[in-house]
């Protein structure tokens, strides 16, 4: 696609072999869309206004000043965003803490992977989502794939696994489980069970890797009493799948030489997501996959920097480098970084949703700083955070479009994008990546970094401390990073450009970096990998008399997110325009609805309007919407926003609710 000078093609690298998805090809109509922010945004009166950036800035940083001053410096939120690059994600958390001082800032990545990060250090002592490159994928025999439809949300992907006997769970039967040899449909909720029935059959058929357990893991004797429990009838009546088709699941993996079990957002994003992945990963301690060349256990990114993002402080509990924020040591070792003393650093602060949940409240936040997110479509519970956003005193949306959030702010900032600018986003596979400018972006917008070092001067921090150049910032970053679990300081913007492939972690320039993590050992100071001993407790709400089926959400090929950016694609948009919901045409029917009539899915939360697609494939005790679309077609108007007590991650992929047609309803 040509554009104004500007030209999107695929490029031969190792995770895409040359393939885009039609989001990637048509990515570039946003360079030049008409809906693109080119100046900064006052609400005057009710309504938003064109300002200069000194009016937009001054204002900001007045404001936040004065809401400090009169309510305390947690009286002020920030809340980032998986997309963000690694500089952006770093200096918004060294903002927050050091030129707000609050410890109100986490991100919507808490919505995505924190489950499978939280899982990860249990069990290996470590979070890299891939730790081994993804072509190490085309030699595996055999892949388990579970809650994922790369098919549709990044196709390239599935070319790697094209040689292998592939295995999908998924209640859906999704195009990526077209492409499976076998399909696993479990109710919605119920993924935990049957990764102990599958447990199971491997230990009482013989199959377990006794010599691995062994030598590389501490816990198997503890796990099993809990398993022991789960024999394949009895997981066959919580999930639907059969006994036999648990028991062929364990012999292909065991008889599989190379093997990989994956995991995604459909076994994740529950309340009891952590113990979810948890139990996938035993499966693959069990087998012996973990730690070894052409085999092993890794979960896929759901975000462009859902790795990079993670690790180097915007979320609630964190510091650069992958480090704790409430570890001493870690806590003296970045103060020195940034110059200030350990205790002025803030402690942990609220999660996503407990953080949004508390705006507008006696001792929550009265300020919201947005960068890359659109809370108000892609939170769970949207229309009660919808309410919590109206409430504050201030919100500021930093934006390339106007979104639904950034449409209710005071200030509205329009930034750059990702062919504007230099930066660096860290893949799937641990694998740190230069994003260079290609193009001059429009002559008002300015980069997040910019917005940063802005108000951090206006609100009384020292020239220099907070760069605006993308290097400078990465720089800084390697510095910080030192020494922690995601280390970056071997890393130069030099050897990127030179081309060279770079998985973290990498400790010192002449370091060649980490391709295949826990060869030799995982990351716990013994060495071995831990089982970690769960049970299964079922969704949060279940189904009753007056909310019969389960819904789960979603994405779809066309769209992102929650659809701020492809919905203005008209390629896109004209494909899947509105929201619709997805329903075994038996259920349709008992609903009163048909193929392509509005109907209202509500829950204890809220409802939605949808188009009916009717779906024969589909389990008839549930009904799946995508997340993408804004108003009354939010998926996120039902959502369940209980939370996993490990991870804080909410229950985006089960809630009861009913379905009405939309004429009955009004």
């Amino acid at each position: 696609m040509s554009l104004d000078g500007a030209r999107v093609a695929p490029r031969d690298f190792p995770v895409n072999a040359g393939g885009l998805c039609q989001k990637g090809w048509t990515s570039g109509e946003l360079l030049i869309s008409p809906s693109r922010l080119t100046t900064p945004l006052i609400r005057v009166e009710g309504e938003l206004r064109p300002a200069s950036w000194e009016q937009a800035l001054d204002l900001v940083a007045r404001r936040l000043t004065e809401i400090r001053a009169a309510k305390g410096a947690d009286s002020v939120a920030v809340f980032g965003g998986g997309g963000l690059t690694n500089e952006k994600a770093y200096l918004l958390g060294k903002f927050a803490r050091i030129a707000l001082g609050t410890a109100q800032i986490d991100y919507n990545g808490r919505f995505c992977m924190s489950s499978a990060a939280a899982a990860g250090i249990k069990a290996f002592g470590a979070d890299r989502g891939m730790p081994f490159p993804v072509t190490d994928l085309a030699g595996a025999d055999a892949v388990l794939l579970i809650g994922a439809n790369p098919a549709e949300t990044m196709p390239p992907f599935t070319q790697h696994l094209r040689g292998a006997d592939l295995i999908v769970v998924d209640p859906r039967r999704t195009a990526t489980a077209e492409l499976a040899g076998l399909h696993l449909a479990p109710a919605p909720g119920t993924d935990l069970a049957l990764a102990q029935g599958i447990l199971h059959a491997v230990v009482a058929d013989g199959l377990l890797n006794q010599s691995y357990v062994d030598t590389r893991t501490s816990g198997f004797e503890e796990l099993w009493r809990s398993v022991a429990a789960w024999w394949p009838e009895r997981v066959e009546q919580i999930t639907g799948v059969s006994a036999a088709d648990q028991r062929k699941v364990a012999a292909k993996l065991a008889a599989a030489r190379n093997a990989y079990i994956l995991t995604a957002r459909g076994t994740e994003q529950h309340a009891n997501g952590t113990a979810m992945v948890n139990a996938w990963i035993n499966l693959a301690l069990a087998l012996g996959l973990p730690g070894r060349e052409g085999s092993g256990f890794g979960c896929l990114t759901g975000q462009g920097n859902g790795q990079g993002g993670r690790e180097h402080g915007q979320k609630a509990d964190q510091l650069p480098g992958y480090r704790k924020i409430d570890d001493p040591a870690a806590r003296e070792y970045v103060a020195g970084v940034w110059g200030v003393p350990a205790e002025a650093l803030p402690g942990p602060g609220r999660s996503a949703v407990e953080l949004l949940e508390a705006l507008g409240t006696e001792d929550g936040p009265s300020a919201l700083m947005v960068f890359g997110s659109n809370v108000v479509v892609s939170a769970p519970g949207a229309g009660r955070v919808q309410d919590k956003v109206s409430s504050l005193d201030f919100l500021v949306v930093s934006d390339l479009v106007l979104s639904e959030t950034a449409a209710m702010a005071d200030v509205v900032l329009p930034v750059t994008q990702w062919a504007e600018e230099d930066g660096t986003m860290t893949n799937l596979e641990g694998r740190i990546l230069l994003r260079r400018k290609a193009i001059d972006p429009p002559s008002g917008a300015r980069t997040d970094l910019y917005v940063l070092s802005e108000l951090a001067k206006r609100l009384g921090q020292p020239d220099g401390r907070f760069p605006a150049d993308a290097e400078a910032v990465f720089t800084e970053l390697r510095q910080a990073s030192k020494g922690g679990v995601a280390d970056y300081s071997g890393i130069t913007y030099d050897r990127l450009r030179d081309g060279e492939a770079l998985y973290w972690p990498v400790p010192a320039e002449t370091h060649p970096g980490t391709p295949r993590m826990f060869l030799d050992a995982f990351a716990h100071p013994d060495g071995r990998a831990r089982f970690v001993p769960v049970d299964h407790v079922g969704p949060a709400e279940v189904p009753d008399a007056d909310f019969p089926l389960q819904a789960t959400t979603g994405r779809v090929l066309q769209h992102y997110q929650s659809g701020a950016q492809t919905r203005l694609v008209k390629e896109l948009n004209d494909v899947v325009a509105e929201a619709f919901v997805e329903v075994h045409p038996d259920t349709a029917a008992r609903a009163g609805l048909a193929e392509g009539d509005l109907a209202v899915v509500r829950s204890r939360r809220g409802e939605t309007r949808a188009r009916i697609r009717c779906v024969a494939s589909l389990r008839p005790d549930m009904v799946f919407l995508p997340f993408h679309f804004p108003g009354e077609g939010r998926a996120n108007l039902l959502t369940n926003p209980a939370l996993d007590p490990t991870s804080r991650m909410p229950e985006f992929k089960v809630c009861a609710v009913a379905l009405a047609p939309a004429e009955a309803a009004a």
